[in-house]
């Protein structure tokens, strides 16, 4: 039992630690924030991000965000930089390295290096009094009070403090740039994610039969026609294919708990009118929610009133939408 709470009292201090480094965040999105942002922007290059140790690993995950995000970029390990892979870094490429102490061997190594090359660099860096923060053309601060490790050595509210400046540099370039639902489709075109942003309606209806009766369609036929369509509805048209409703298998068992005599019943004495309906050009997300919102199963895909077929919510969920 005492261990119990020992563990609980230990991780809330990490939390508080941490959650306390990444408020006091920003107050370093100052004017070398912002000319960071700008410069990055103005940039012809590349932006390539190096860092050591843990630094590195942060380096790599904010690299992924701005690839992903509209900005090109590249991770340069520093200590391999320093043994043949500053040849990555072309004229025009932006420099960001990320370090704590800003003192490391290699950065030391790395940094007259950088500057010899003539590239822009910006530092992410904790100490401003560093060997790094006095070489960097622009330094974004990553100042800590304190590691949420105990004994103030393990890497933790350091590293989150770098990994949120880097979210914050990305999704301002991402906003600067006015990156939009479209651009971020075509970086992430695989997944549910990038289904739900370029998967269209017309792109999975077209695979289903087009289930369709008149309204004076007789009981028995239109039972055959959602059996056999296996979409668990079919949509009522009239002679110039308009929508006039829809029936459902569900329809289909409340009328039968309501009515003796089925001898004269027909599709439109059945159907649901005005059903919800969505256009083929649509996104295929969008037919989701709508479902979703008013809680049915199956949606009539109509171009001005023009029956074209149904989309299912199992077609759906087959593409990964949840």
């Amino acid at each position: 039992m005492k261990n119990i709470e020992r563990i609980k009292r230990i991780a809330t201090e990490v939390i508080n630690n941490e959650a306390l480094s990444v408020k006091k965040l920003v107050d370093f999105v100052d004017t070398d924030f912002v000319n960071s942002v700008e410069l990055i922007i103005n940039s012809t290059g590349r932006v390539i991000i190096t860092g050591i140790g843990k630094s590195a690993i942060i380096a790599q995950k904010i690299v992924a965000t701005l690839n992903s995000t509209g900005t090109s970029s590249i991770f340069m390990h520093a200590a391999d930089a320093i043994h043949g892979d500053l040849g990555i870094i072309r004229s025009d490429d932006v420099v960001i390295c990320i370090s704590k102490s800003g003192n490391t061997p290699e950065i030391k190594v790395l940094v007259p290096f950088l500057k010899n090359y003539g590239n822009k660099l910006i530092a992410f860096v904790s100490n401003t009094d560093s060997f790094l923060a006095k070489q960097s053309d622009l330094v974004i601060r990553t100042t800590i009070k304190k590691e949420a490790c105990p004994n103030n050595l393990a890497p933790t509210s350091s590293t989150t403090a770098q990994l949120v400046m880097g979210d914050a540099l990305a999704i301002s370039l991402l906003d600067v740039r006015n990156f939009s639902n479209n651009d971020f489709a075509k970086f992430h075109p695989g997944g549910a994610l990038g289904k739900q942003l370029y998967l269209k309606v017309d792109d999975i209806f077209k695979l289903n039969e087009a289930p369709k009766v008149y309204t004076d369609t007789k009981l028995k036929e239109v039972i055959i026609e959602i059996s056999q369509k296996r979409l668990g509805a079919t949509a009522v048209i009239n002679t110039n294919n308009e929508l006039e409703g829809i029936i459902t298998d569900g329809d289909l068992r409340r009328m039968l708990g309501k009515i003796n005599s089925l001898e004269n019943i027909s599709a439109k004495d059945i159907m649901t009118k005005n059903p919800k309906t969505i256009e083929p050009n649509e996104l295929a997300v969008n037919a989701f929610e709508i479902m979703r919102q008013n809680n049915i199963t199956s949606l009539v895909v109509c171009e001005q009133m023009n029956y074209l077929g149904i989309i299912h919510i199992h077609d759906l969920l087959k593409e990964g939408f949840v």
